[in-house]
Formats: C-alpha cells, sequence, structure tokens
C-alpha cells in the first residue's frame, strides 16, 4: 500500500473494501427477514434436477447466519487494527516490513557474535573450522545452490566450485571478491569477424588446444585469427586470463558444454553470465564465511 503515488488509490481502495463488507450484511439481511405466514408454502428456486427434485428458497439456519455475522464483524475489527484499508496502517501499526525487521534485528543479536568471531580469522582457517563449514553450507544451499547444484558441482551456464578450475581465480580471496561483488562475464559474439567457415576452422582450433581430435587443416587456417582475435582475452597459447574472466581453453572444462556444435555456438554468438553481488544481502561476515566454504569444497582448499 505504500506504494500509491496518488491519494485517490488509497481512498479508492478503502472505500471499496468497506463498502464490499457492508454490502455482505446486507444482503445476508435482505435474505434472511422474511419470515412465511403459516399457509404459505416455501417457493423454490426454479432450479430442477432429474424431473422432481427441486431446490427450496429456505432461509438459512439460525447458526449459519450468525456465523456470517461473527465474519464480518471481525472484518471491521480487523481493518481497525491492521493495515489493510488503502494507507492506513491499523492501531497496532502493524506492518510485514516491521515484522520482518524486528525478527532479522533479533536473528544478528543471536547469531552475529559467532559469524563476527570467523569474521576476525583467515579465510583458510574458517574453512577447516567444522563449525564454519557446517554454517557454510546452510548458507551456500540458501543462497547459491539454485544456480551452483546442492552438491556444488554447477550446470550448464554455472561453473562447479568441487574442482581446480576458476574463471576469476581460486585464491580465497579471490573467491570472497567474486561473492561480494559479483562478475559480469562476456564472450563477444565473432560470428560477423570471422565468417560462417571461419567459426567452424575456429571450433576445430579451440578443440586442438585441449588435445581433442580435430581437423588440423581448419586448425591451422584459424590459428592466426586466433592470435588477433581471441588471444587479447584468452592469452596466446589459451590458457585463459583470471583477471578478465576469460577461461582457459587448454584444460577439459566447458562451462556451456564441450560438443563442437555448442562451442560454434559460443565463438558465433557469445555468452554473458551474471554472478550477482551479495555484499549487500548477506553482509560481510556471512559472505567471509560463505568465502571461507567455497574456497574449501574446491581440491585447492582440501590440500
Amino acid at each position: 500500500m505504500a506504494d500509491f503515488v496518488s491519494d485517490f488509490w488509497s481512498y479508492y481502495v478503502a472505500i471499496l473494501t468497506v463498502a464490499s463488507i457492508i454490502g455482505c450484511a446486507v444482503l445476508l439481511k435482505m435474505m434472511t427477514t422474511r419470515k412465511l405466514a403459516p399457509e404459505e408454502k416455501v417457493d423454490t428456486t426454479g432450479h430442477v434436477w432429474d424431473e422432481d427434485l427441486s431446490e427450496w428458497n429456505n432461509p438459512l439456519p439460525n447458526w449459519w447466519r450468525w456465523m456470517f455475522y461473527i465474519t464480518i464483524v471481525f472484518a471491521l475489527a480487523y481493518l481497525l487494527l491492521y493495515p489493510g484499508l488503502g494507507t492506513f496502517k491499523g492501531n497496532f501499526g502493524w506492518s510485514s516490513k516491521g515484522q520482518y525487521d524486528e525478527e532479522v534485528n533479533a536473528a544478528d543479536q543471536k547469531y552475529g557474535p559467532i559469524f563476527n568471531k570467523f569474521l576476525q580469522q583467515d579465510l583458510k582457517a574458517v574453512a577447516a573450522d567444522p563449525e564454519a563449514r557446517e554454517m557454510g553450507q546452510r548458507l551456500f544451499l540458501t543462497y547459491c545452490s539454485q544456480c551452483h547444484g546442492s552438491d556444488a558441482s554447477g550446470a550448464r551456464g554455472f561453473p562447479s566450485l568441487r574442482d581446480e578450475d576458476w574463471l576469476y581465480g581460486g585464491e580465497p580471496e579471490a573467491i570472497k571478491a567474486s561473492i561480494t561483488g559479483g562478475r559480469n562475464g562476456i564472450m563477444p559474439p565473432q560470428a560477423q569477424v570471422l565468417g560462417e567457415q571461419g567459426v567452424k576452422d575456429m571450433v576445430h582450433y579451440v578443440v586442438s588446444l585441449s588435445g581433442r581430435t580435430h581437423d588440423a587443416k581448419a586448425a591451422a587456417a584459424a590459428k592466426e585469427k586466433f592470435t588477433t582475435i581471441c588471444a587479447a582475452c584468452h592469452g596466446p597459447e589459451g590458457k585463459g586470463n583470471p583477471a578478465l574472466g576469460a577461461p582457459n581453453l587448454t584444460d577439459k572444462v566447458w562451462l556451456y558444454g564441450g560438443s563442437e556444435a555448442t562451442i560454434a555456438e559460443t565463438i558465433a554468438k557469445g555468452r554473458t553470465g551474471v554472478m550477482p553481488a551479495w555484499k549487500d544481502f548477506l553482509g560481510e561476515a556471512k559472505v567471509h564465511l560463505l568465502s571461507a566454504y567455497v574456497y574449501g569444497l574446491s581440491k585447492q582448499g582440501q590440500k
């Protein structure tokens, strides 16, 4: 309700809500006040099923009718105490945001000292602490598993965090920087630069870098173009550049898939990857703990 850009909508909602409740009460009264004389017969509603099964127009039983009245009274009392009439906050002044803030503050007071204890420690030391790993796992499952998987093994377009292949570096501080500020990875499309045949040749050259079976003639034709177009990011030997997030092409780790068709799609159309920043949402202490957990997942962190 706080998002209204004009007072009109607040009054509109309030009037419509109150009018609807009053209308329900009036309708209920109209439908239950008429009493039949002893000699009168109850009319039917005109609905008939199976030739002789008629629906009688009897008034509601008193217990049922009073349940409706109690519901109406409850609705009016609720709207007086809690928000529901436009921007009126209710006599209790309750709001979902206020309740959320109170719960967050209570949680911070209870768990904040524990997070701050680990914040004062080196990331490698935190990664080796069993209590910290358990807390980090819960954070990971809550905030990271949707993309990287519950076991952190990744998915198409989302890197595995369990190996030693890191786009931006696998040192503790590099991992923390990725989680803190996020990452934006861009592979520009090269279809217009290389042409259709050039893309096919480049696929074979990229495949050759990791020692896979390839067309040597096509790879040779693309080698010079790789040096002039691709080496600026991936390096002259194709080993990548962590400063740019450019992947290593000499290993057999593929973020979007390593088939020739997928590599061709990546070269021709490019890729855009986004890792959201978590600093403002989680805070420094939780980011520190989560970074240590992710570091500990990799083989490098287990050494």
